[in-house]
């Protein structure tokens, strides 16, 4: 039994399923049927399909082309890359196939692993021209490939099960090739010029997060997590590392089987996104006027008295963020109100803590904290969340970072914010001209650590801007911090956009196209956290008049009328989808939810920059109510 500090994620696997064999490793649903893996089991499907890859030569140092949604077969397949050395470039599903290309081009990838005949079939004619493509794999398939085409199903690979001692003793041994500094994976992301980006992950990036991140949720062996998010996502990716390291249960769960399974499988730990949290905040708030108005205004009666009551709970004990000193008398004062008010409203609270447990009850009921991630949680989602009484650590990360840079978990108490730092990571919020700043100013979030990527792939410009001289990772977002030393997120300074489901998406080529439209001046893309995409139009009037009086019968009104005319608006946000639709490269999250006119042009120092640069993060917060009216 190896008993050394794992260097390596496949250092990680060995441990944990040679300490934990029998326990439940995966819980997954197929074809209608449960199957439960244990450690033991899942180690052996591992060294299998590892096996299987070196058969038809699949080396260290190989790139491969991941193609597939979330599933077991997935882990699997990752691990098995993992233990050759081969280096896995994740994707999902819905990745448009010039994307795909882009992204196969760039990397090198030599494999190709995809998780059906219908993706392989949607993608033919791209893999066809790929000259250094060697061989293609099926995860599932329903026919077997063979002699003319190099292309194999897992149900071609993996007919030979056995396993003789000496290969289980190779196999384990096999770690000795591997190296902290190796390249684990390359996740594309989008970039600011259009083009993905490919951020290179080693061993040591993923091992900083293994060894810091499970204290921030008190992990062990005994949690059962649920897994709904895209297993490429770095995210969720790390969370099932973690997991795994600490030998829990992982439980597959798809989002239309979400509600039953938290029931079914009650976990204690569910990796998500805000997108989920909106979504359930809706259906319990639409499920109960549905019902009943009078149940909806006594449900919300509920969540507002418990969230008072914590809040004030709060300021009693020094619990919320404070950026500035106060003074003493204050302070005492601030306590005092806080007092009565928790005094008053504790015999309410009660009956609230009481009736709000059957929202813990959907979850399970054993779920001890929810991690959320992939974009900011909006602070009535967090102060909901709580009020029913879900423990939620709100976290901060970026694919760059593999994915974690701070956390609000078990062991900070300071709401509103998203804690300190990770372990060993430095954060510093810097100003446009390189001062560091100090608690309370915001500015730009630079960080360092062993989780920072060592860089993006094959794209030097990329890297010279993304870091600082003395190696910290530029993130792009502003932020500042508390006097206790937690972060909070003011904005993006960055051109990337993160929507409530986890996507990130580049909006320079989605507003090039949208200013093809001869009445569109300018444009500006905005749904950050949100469910989707909306824009922000600045029209040319004269062009837009003549489109109206040319598509439409009805006269022209005065502008501010005509702006807000809703056919009118409808009718140029279709126009508009129509140039985003996936035969161009888009993808289906990429489509307009809803547009807004504005009645004035954008102007240099205000809106702009010097050079005509638009300032998303000022435009962003100039329009702020605008946006929240349009993506609600």
């Amino acid at each position: 039994m190896i008993t050394t500090r794992p260097e390596t994620l496949f250092d990680v696997l060995i441990q944990t399923c040679q300490r934990f064999p029998q326990r439940t490793a995966f819980i997954y649903r197929a074809a209608g049927e449960e199957f439960v893996i244990s450690y033991e089991k899942f180690f052996e499907d591992v060294l299998l399909l590892a096996r299987a890859f070196r058969e038809k030569k699949v080396s260290h140092g190989a790139k491969v082309m991941l193609l597939s949604d979330n599933r077991y077969a997935w882990i699997v397949t990752d691990m098995a890359l993992m233990s050759i050395g081969a280096i896995s470039v994740p994707r999902g599903s819905d990745t448009p196939t010039r994307e795909l290309e882009y992204i196969m081009t760039h990397s090198g990838c030599e494999y190709l692993v995809v998780e059906n005949d219908e993706l392989l079939e949607r993608h033919q004619e791209m893999t066809s021209r790929l000259p250094q493509l060697k061989i293609t794999f099926i995860i599932e398939a329903e026919k077997r490939h063979r002699l003319f085409q190099p292309i194999y199903s897992y149900q071609d690979l993996l007919q030979d099960r056995t396993i003789t001692p000496t290969e289980l003793k190779d196999f384990i041994h096999s770690r000795d090739h591997l190296h902290p500094d190796d390249t684990h994976t390359l996740v594309y992301t989008s970039g600011t010029t259009g083009e993905p980006k490919g951020v290179v992950l080693t061993h040591r990036n993923l091992m900083h997060q293994i060894e810091n991140l499970p204290t921030i949720i008190a992990l062990n062996e005994e949690d059962r997590w649920l897994s709904i998010l895209p297993s490429w996502h770095i995210f969720e990716r790390t969370a099932e590392y973690i997991a795994i390291a600490a030998g829990s249960c992982i439980v597959y769960s798809t989002l239309k089987t979400f509600a039953d399974d938290l029931e079914t499988y009650r976990p204690t730990l569910v990796a998500t996104v805000p997108r989920l949290w909106e979504s359930l905040y809706g259906k319990i708030n639409a499920a109960l006027e549905k019902q009943s108005r009078k149940k909806a205004r006594l449900f919300r009666g509920l969540v507002a008295i418990s969230a008072a009551f914590r809040r004030n709970s709060r300021i009693l004990r020094d619990r919320l963020p404070r950026y500035q000193k106060v003074f003493f008398l204050r302070r005492l004062f601030d306590k005092g109100l806080a007092l009565v008010k928790i005094s008053l409203l504790f015999p309410l609270y009660l009956l609230a803590r009481k009736k709000l447990a059957l929202v813990q009850q959907k979850f399970g009921g054993r779920l001890r904290v929810a991690i959320s991630g992939g974009g900011a949680l909006p602070d009535y989602l967090d102060s909901w969340i709580d009020a029913v009484g879900i423990r939620i650590a709100n976290a901060y990360g970026m694919t760059e970072c593999a994915p974690g840079i701070a956390g609000r978990g078990l062991d900070c108490p300071i709401f509103g914010t998203l804690g300190k730092p990770v372990a060993g990571t430095e954060v510093r919020i810097v100003a446009e001209n390189g001062t560091v700043l100090p608690a309370g100013q915001e500015g730009e979030v630079q960080v360092r650590g062993q989780q920072v990527t060592p860089g993006y792939y094959n794209n030097p410009e990329e890297n010279r801007k993304a870091f600082t001289e003395d190696g910290f990772f530029r993130t792009g977002d502003l932020g500042k911090f508390t006097l206790t030393g937690e972060l909070v997120l003011c904005g993006r300074s960055k051109e990337i956009i993160v929507l409530a489901s986890g996507e990130n998406i580049d909006p320079t080529h989605i507003e090039a196209t949208i200013t093809m439209l001869p009445f569109v001046a300018d444009a500006v893309l905005v749904g950050q956290d949100k469910k989707g995409l909306g824009a922000l139009i600045v029209p040319d009037m004269d062009k837009l008049k003549e489109y109206v009086a040319e598509t439409f019968s009805h006269a022209v009104h005065e502008t501010e009328d005509f702006l807000n005319d809703k056919q009118i608006v409808a009718r140029v946000k279709n126009e508009i989808n129509k140039l985003l639709n996936p035969k161009k490269g888009f993808k289906p999250y990429e489509r307009l939810s809803g547009i807004r006119f504005l009645d004035r042009e954008f102007k240099a120092g205000e809106e702009l920059t010097n050079t005509l640069k638009k300032k998303r993060h000022v435009i962003e917060q100039k329009y702020k109510d605008i946006i929240n009216k349009l993506l609600k």
